[in-house]
């Protein structure tokens, strides 16, 4: 059973309560261990510290919990270093979902202008996280949550020799979710995802051992007779039957770009306008439970659900238990994905023991769709090096890249608004 002491980086996010709640889950696999919650919060932080204190007291296990608003402290003896930040909170991700609407463009916290604001913001608090790393725990692994992970992953992986591992859920929630909208059994689905993060397709989808494709066709027409499935639902598995592979759900940003911005720019409020609007119940409901003697997290009033990060736990326990399992991951391609430079940090099913994480040779995307990921792959590395140490004229370059955008005069003006309501979160090299 590993004993590790892990910096939660992140720790008084709405999210926190339900990531410690992971960690306890698997209690038993880190019995002995330390976790260091650090936020800017000091209130926010006692109130996930006491859920977690309770929780693991609870379930009879020998988990320490500590707080701490210091850093630099706090990444003391760290043998793993969990980041999960929003620079600027959901009042930055509101800019990030609403100045592109202005400008024709589609807003978003991960695609587009607004992932690329949040990797800007994101990237410059990383920077500092990894000095400190440097200095203070340099044997300590990196296990990375903060979006965009793969921007994020790909500048820390340039330029230090931490190990850093990105993480999402995405390929182990979207694949199933199409057998599931037609009907079948999603637990018969064996599919395989690589390529971006938010930007993969699938290489195997077979359902009982038969390419699934065929019956997401068929469903697809009964679905489009009947008319009672919602639009969104029926794009993304048109995508799929027309591209013969499971999208990421984050495609139809790119394949029905038209259609999707006039849904937003119509729409009243924007997502982060409608989870702020939540967020002070989400508090209530975790003071509630810190007052309670074994604490529940309620999924309707909790951020994300009652298990969050969990992969990234999941990763952790192969790692320091030597479980040698197989995981989605987000790390430096090294000849997994043949689209792709070896540097690049993609996302695909990794080897998982004690030395870390191996990719697992892959192959080729699907041709049909490798084009625009490869485009997004570029953007990528463009956005991450401008984050990480370029100028104003590199970011603009990096923009105007970016298949939403792909024009100067819009990424410039974009940018330039953009910079100037984000200019307390970012460096002062990218407003000049």
């Amino acid at each position: 059973m590993a004993r590790i002491k892990l910096a939660y980086i992140g720790g008084g996010s709405t999210r926190g309560a339900g990531t410690v709640a992971s960690f306890i889950h698997q209690g038993e696999n880190f019995n002995g261990s330390e976790i260091v919650l650090i936020d800017l919060n000091a209130e926010r932080l006692q109130i996930v510290q006491t859920i977690a204190q309770k929780m693991a007291r609870a379930r009879g296990l020998d988990i320490t919990i500590t707080a701490t608003t210091n850093r630099r402290e706090g990444l003391r003896g760290c043998d793993a270093v969990l980041s999960s930040y929003r620079p600027g909170g959901f009042e930055a991700r509101y800019l990030d979902e609403s100045i592109p609407l202005k400008h024709g463009v589609i807003g978003q916290e991960t695609q587009g202008p607004g992932g690329f604001f949040m990797a800007l913001r994101s990237i410059h608090v990383m920077k500092g996280i990894i000095k400190d790393m440097e200095e203070i725990c340099p044997n300590a692994r990196l296990f990375n949550y903060t979006n965009p992970i793969n921007i994020v992953s790909e500048a820390v992986t340039h330029h230090t020799s931490i190990p850093a591992y990105s993480f999402c859920e995405g390929p182990m929630i979207f694949n199933p979710e199409y057998a599931s909208l037609v009907g079948l059994d999603p637990t018969k689905l064996d599919s395989i995802s690589v390529g971006l993060n938010h930007g993969s397709w699938s290489t195997r989808h077979l359902y009982d051992g038969q390419d699934i494709i065929p019956l997401l066709q068929e469903g697809y027409e009964r679905l489009a007779r009947e008319g009672k499935t919602p639009r969104g639902q029926m794009r993304m598995l048109k995508l799929a039957c027309e591209m013969g592979s499971l999208p990421s759900q984050y495609f139809q940003y790119y394949y029905f770009k038209e259609e999707i911005l006039a849904e937003y720019q119509a729409k009243p409020t924007t997502r982060s306008q409608d989870i702020m609007a939540s967020v002070p119940d989400y508090w209530t409901h975790y003071r509630e439970q810190a007052a309670s003697d074994n604490p529940e997290l309620n999924p309707r009033r909790s951020r994300g659900g009652i298990h969050e990060l969990e992969l990234a736990i999941d990763v952790m326990d192969a790692i320091y238990n030597d479980r040698q399992e197989i995981w989605y991951v987000n790390v430096p391609n090294k000849g997994a994905i043949s689209d792709f430079p070896d540097d690049l940090v993609v996302e695909m099913p990794g080897y998982v023991d004690h030395s870390g994480i191996t990719p697992l040779i892959q192959g080729s995307m699907p041709r049909q769709v490798s084009g625009l990921v490869k485009m997004l792959g570029e953007y990528q590395a463009l956005t991450a090096e401008a984050a990480w140490s370029g100028t104003r004229r590199d970011a603009i370059r990096a923009l105007a890249s970016n298949p939403l955008v792909f024009s100067f005069d819009k990424a410039e003006a974009i940018y330039d608004e953009m910079a100037v309501a984000h200019r307390a979160y970012l460096p002062e090299r990218l407003l000049k």
